[in-house]
């Protein structure tokens, strides 16, 4: 299948990959793809099977190569005011727009490009391709797909790329996070006689303040060495939705919404769990004080490890003399690395693409972004060649 990578972006952002809708289009396809150079891959399907991540080796049988890692999902396009087809790639003034093209269908086309060009040139060591699902629903997609590469096999890689929208540059750190659905279950009263009854708006309420205090105190503290490249250089506490109640003059029976946490480098993410939920155990006990059969359940839906900045790692090596880049980059928003590196590989972040871009209307990557990622992935092959 000779498709160039240009190509290849315009098969997967073709696929609507959105992360509440299947995938299997798109493995599909690349299954296919990779098949026609005669590349066997593995899918790794969820529970359900309506979605799978897909991973693939080239080159000899022996441990030491690089993983290319990237997520198939994007995010919805709902009330979003798309000023062209958000699922076909539009060129237009140096930039080609679509849902995915920067996050992060553009680095997967650049994966697969590398295919033919590894079979062309040889590899003395190999190249793997990890293509997950679910990244942005809290990246579950990728431990199920990592442990399977680990325990069925897999030459084990040594260092991994992944391909978040960077601006080429090279990213050694981010922070990790993790997010729960919280159920605060009150009893319904006339507002009049409130105090015989309990308001689950105002009870969660209480979560909610203490999430802005907890906020304030990180903020007022000297960040840790870890922390301090990070903006902001503390672990911080949020709550973007909520939803609840019956009428304006009942108590609120139920209240729901989503509390989520984004932890620095250096701090314990068990550590904020367990804060978190005796702050639960707290207010439950206020409520079940005034009416036994109230309550709270919160149900961790996601948890992101964060990644660590390595002393002299393989991947930050690689990249820094594949890219030229010298900086120092660290960044706020949680990647698939950080999974990677849990499990023992050295791993970075660098990519094409402005993250500013990422989940936007009228999504785009630039040309000349895009044409730097094809150079990125022709000097990996050199060098895993030579």
């Amino acid at each position: 299948m000779d498709l160039t990578a240009r190509d290849l972006l315009d098969r997967l952002v073709g696929f609507p990959t959105i992360s509440r809708d299947s995938n299997l289009d798109l493995i599909d396809f690349v299954e296919n793809y990779l098949d026609g150079f005669g590349v066997s891959s593995v899918r790794v399907p969820n529970a359900d099977g309506t979605k799978a991540a897909l991973y693939a080796h080239i080159g000899p049988e022996v441990d030491g190569g690089v993983v290319l890692s990237g997520h198939t999902d994007v995010v919805p396009v709902d009330g979003q005011p798309w000023d062209t087809d958000p699922f076909t790639v539009t060129e237009k003034d140096g930039r080609l727009y679509g849902r995915g093209t920067c996050d992060m269908k553009g680095f997967d086309a650049l994966a697969l490009s590398a295919v033919p060009l590894a079979l062309e040139r040889g590899l003395k060591r190999p190249l793997q391709i990890a293509l997950s699902y679910d990244e942005e629903v809290g990246c579950i997609g990728a431990p199920p797909m990592i442990d399977h590469m680990v325990a069925h096999g897999m030459p084990r890689a040594d260092t991994v790329l992944v391909g978040e929208p960077s601006m080429m540059k090279v990213v050694t750190g981010h922070k990790g996070s993790m997010g729960f659905d919280v159920h605060f279950q009150g009893f319904e009263v006339h507002s009049s006689i409130a105090y015989q009854g309990v308001s689950a708006i105002m009870m969660a309420a209480k979560l909610i303040d203490w999430a802005n205090q907890i906020n304030a105190e990180n903020a007022a503290k000297t960040p840790g060495e870890l922390a301090a490249d990070f903006d902001p250089p503390y672990t911080s506490l949020h709550v973007g939705q909520i939803s609840g109640g019956t009428a304006h003059n009942i108590t609120a029976k139920d209240c729901r919404f989503g509390f989520d946490f984004r932890v620095v480098p250096g701090d314990d993410i068990a550590e904020w769990e367990a804060r978190f939920k005796e702050k639960l155990a707290e207010l439950e006990a206020e409520m079940q004080a005034v009416r036994p059969e109230t309550g709270i359940t919160a149900k961790k839906y996601f948890a992101i490890p964060g990644l660590v900045p390595e002393v002299e790692g393989s991947a930050e090596e690689l990249a820094r003399r594949l890219t030229g880049d010298n900086s120092s980059n660290v960044v706020s928003y949680g990647t698939e690395a950080g999974q990677f590196q849990e499990r023992g590989y050295s791993a970075v972040v660098c990519g094409p693409g402005d993250i500013a871009q990422a989940h936007q209307p009228n999504e785009y990557i630039t040309l000349d972004q895009f044409q730097q990622g094809e150079a990125f992935i022709a000097r990996l092959i050199n060098t895993l060649a030579s």
